[in-house]
């Protein structure tokens, strides 16, 4: 995803919405609220969003009323709902009529980033991977982390497009070795834990929360939780 996409939040529930608008803008997205049916077309209409966040219970008319009014329109946006009823008979009704995925309340915003990243992918076109705010786009080897770019030398990519393939998981210094660097000759495992030190450096600024984790006497993990 990259940093100044459109979203639109349609969400009655200013608690909600107070939390989701403050922490996409800090991603670097550009974000439109409003909390009700009608202003969420209208808006629709003004904002031109590349994807839109959808409460289904709203004044006025409700998610799926501004749904429908979005697919009569020929809108092709990419619309996520945001609902309460977690029941089967609600997600398969607004599958149905043109949803491309729902989150059930509450949700962590991690899970809701996973699934605007994944929707925004496929209309973009290029792989992006990702764990929490990080974001590494393998057809320009664009590094993002929020809101700002991360410039590496191409072996720091390397390792960093390995680990992100691999979330969560605990890759050893013997196998980073061999996957990022192909056991070249004279290439001790000293020099994975120096580029994990350079990763760390540009990945993990100050007050940002830790993704690349050191995992004592097995190697390193990046994830986000």
């Amino acid at each position: 995803m990259r940093p100044g996409t459109r979203v639109l939040l349609v969400e009655d529930d200013r608690s909600i919405a107070g939390f989701v608008e403050p922490e996409l803008e800090r991603l670097g997205f550009r974000v439109r609220c409003t909390y009700d049916g009608p202003s969420g077309l209208k808006e629709a209409a003004r904002f031109e969003p590349e994807i839109v966040l959808l409460d289904i219970m709203l004044p006025g008319l409700d998610g799926v009323g501004v749904l429908k009014g979005l697919r009569r329109r020929s809108v092709r946006v990419p619309v996520i709902m945001l609902t309460a009823r977690d029941t089967t008979l609600d997600k398969v009704h607004s599958l149905n009529l043109g949803a491309d995925d729902y989150v059930t309340k509450p949700f962590e915003m991690d899970e809701l980033l996973a699934r605007m990243r994944a929707l925004l992918r496929r209309v973009e076109g290029d792989e992006v991977l990702g764990v929490a705010d990080l974001e590494v786009n393998t057809a320009t080897r664009e590094v993002r982390r929020g809101g700002r770019e991360i410039e590496l030398t191409a072996r720091e990519y390397d390792l960093l497009e390995f680990m992100v393939r691999n979330p969560r998981r605990v890759l050893s210094r013997d196998l980073l070795l061999s996957r990022v660097w192909g056991q070249e000759g004279g290439i001790t495992t000293n020099v994975v834990e120096v580029y994990v030190a350079y990763l760390r450096k540009k990945v993990d600024a100050p007050g940002e929360r830790p993704l690349i984790h050191t995992v004592r006497g097995a190697g390193y993990a990046l994830k986000g939780t």
